[in-house]
């Protein structure tokens, strides 16, 4: 009896285990159908991915060789001054010429159209801008011996000790020298002057980078620079309806930074001056006596 009654509660429980095991296999396969469907309605309907943000193009910096064959006006001149002062460019001229002291002999066309010779001694103590340096230009003539001096922005003449006003004409030619001369170029950044790029020019088979300055006077000059060499050869303005030209030669190193020995300037193609250099030295100490102001 109790045998029988185990053998029926184990079928019972079998049959009940059986049954569990079929419902639990049936919700298996409903859950495996329905994660089924699910992948295929997500396959059916796939959510985009959103596309890289593509990395923004940077340009590439160009090269040295690249900047030299398309420079700015800039570009020109602050290579030139690496040529003029090798050892650092600005910062170099700026320690080195601190003051200067040279000698030397000009030719000027005189009053009667005649080329006059003269020795000439200049001294020259650097200031901030070209405004403001100390310039004493000493000619000295076969009749003749006088002083041209530009010192806090004023210009005056001496002779045997006293001051005088110089002639228009000679004011102009002073000015010219300093304010269109080669310095007024590398050092356009302290007198606040600008610079442009007018292009190239060949002269005489020779290729130039045209750099037009426009000083805080308005004083327009437009220099010739060697695409080669960068080095300044020649400048052009115009004053009173004259067309000058300056050219600079014999170019050689004093104390470390490029100077041209000699300088020819034209007035409509005519040679109306000749400057040569025998001699500059540059830091030697410069008696500021030498400089009256002129009041």
């Amino acid at each position: 009896m109790l045998q029988s009654a185990f053998v029926l509660t184990n079928k019972v429980s079998l049959g009940s285990f059986s049954i569990v095991s079929q419902f639990f296999r049936a919700l298996l396969a409903v859950g495996a159908f329905a994660s089924f469907y699910g992948l295929m309605a997500q396959d059916a309907n796939p959510t985009p991915t959103p596309s890289p943000t593509p990395a923004p193009v940077t340009a590439r910096p160009q090269t040295a060789k690249e900047m030299l064959a398309n420079p700015t006006a800039e570009a020109v001149v602050e290579t030139s001054l690496f040529v003029y002062g090798p050892s650092g460019g600005r910062a170099a001229l700026n320690q080195i010429r601190k003051t200067a002291i040279e000698r030397g002999k000009t030719t000027v066309l005189n009053g009667q159209g005649k080329m006059e010779t003269a020795n000439y001694q200049k001294w020259m103590i650097r200031g901030e801008t070209i405004s403001n340096e100390k310039l004493r230009f000493d000619q000295e003539f076969p009749t003749v011996r006088f002083s041209l001096v530009l010192n806090e922005g004023k210009t005056f003449g001496i002779y045997n000790e006293t001051m005088f006003a110089p002639t228009e004409e000679a004011s102009k030619s002073f000015h010219n020298q300093i304010y269109r001369g080669l310095d007024a170029l590398l050092r356009y950044k302290e007198n606040e002057s600008t610079i442009a790029l007018a292009g190239k020019d060949k002269v005489l088979g020779v290729e130039y980078h045209l750099v037009d300055l426009t000083d805080k006077a308005g004083r327009k000059t437009r220099y010739f620079v060697s695409a080669k060499t960068y080095r300044v050869m020649m400048l052009e303005y115009e004053e009173d309806g004259k067309k000058y030209r300056r050219k600079f030669y014999d170019y050689n190193y004093a104390q470390g930074t490029l100077v041209p020995y000699r300088t020819v300037l034209y007035e409509n193609d005519k040679i109306v001056e000749e400057t040569n250099i025998g001699t500059v030295t540059y830091g030697q100490r410069v008696d500021e006596a030498m400089f009256p102001t002129g009041s």
